[in-house]
């Protein structure tokens, strides 16, 4: 497997146990297998970036997808709110205790990690589906607006081990920066539109999930 990892550093040797224990699914190294998508977040500092490249045998590694077929938005959305500061509002506290509760994901065996990518677009999305905003199926569909990233996570020891670093490339953040804020954009652009749809009889809230599990 080819990775990328979008930084304003050069990392040459990614260190197992370090990274913040609050990112989208807890602490280890956050790639993307789109070298492009990389630049687009490397330039996020809007200084200087670094697209760094590696290889990684995932021969004996175990690989948990959260967007594949097993697996819900509820799932991915479980994972995110055990490891991201949530700031509650109204019952929306509640709502992220069940959905931990019924939908959790034990990643403690797995080896690679990969799945969307929480930035500000998508996890603003989600608080609206935790807030009675939006339906599930609003949801589904708004991971998928703007193409904003799907992420794979170095999770374990073991394969840190295996992580090969393959070299750099200065990133040009005057292009890639407005790159990044125009997918960003275009996401919440779109979203706007579909939170103007009028819900029909057959949508499900996060409260109908609830209630028709008590």
């Amino acid at each position: 497997m080819t990775l990328y990892h979008g930084s304003s550093e050069i990392v040459r040797k990614p260190e197992y146990g370090k990274g913040r224990p609050d990112n989208d699914y807890g602490r280890g190294f956050y790639c993307t297998e789109s070298e492009d998508m990389a630049k687009e977040w490397s330039s996020k500092s809007g200084t200087v970036g670094y697209v760094n490249r590696y290889s990684l045998d995932t021969a004996g590694l175990k690989t948990i997808d959260l967007n594949s077929e097993g697996y819900t938005v509820l799932n991915w959305l479980a994972v995110l709110l055990e490891n991201r500061v949530f700031d509650p509002r109204g019952d929306s506290s509640y709502a992220r205790e069940y959905i931990i509760a019924n939908h959790g994901v034990d990643l403690s065996g797995a080896d690679i990690v990969r799945g969307y990518r929480a930035d500000d677009s998508y996890y603003s999305f989600a608080k609206d589906f935790l807030d009675n905003v939006i339906t599930i199926g609003r949801l589904s569909e708004a991971m998928r607006l703007g193409k904003l990233g799907e992420q794979v996570m170095v999770r374990s020891e073991e394969a840190f081990s295996k992580i090969v670093f393959e070299g750099c490339e200065a990133v040009d953040v005057g292009i890639y920066g407005p790159m990044r804020a125009r997918r960003d954009a275009d996401a919440r652009r779109m979203y706007s539109e579909i939170r103007r749809i009028p819900p029909s009889k057959d949508d499900v809230y996060i409260a109908d999930i609830i209630r028709g599990s008590l």
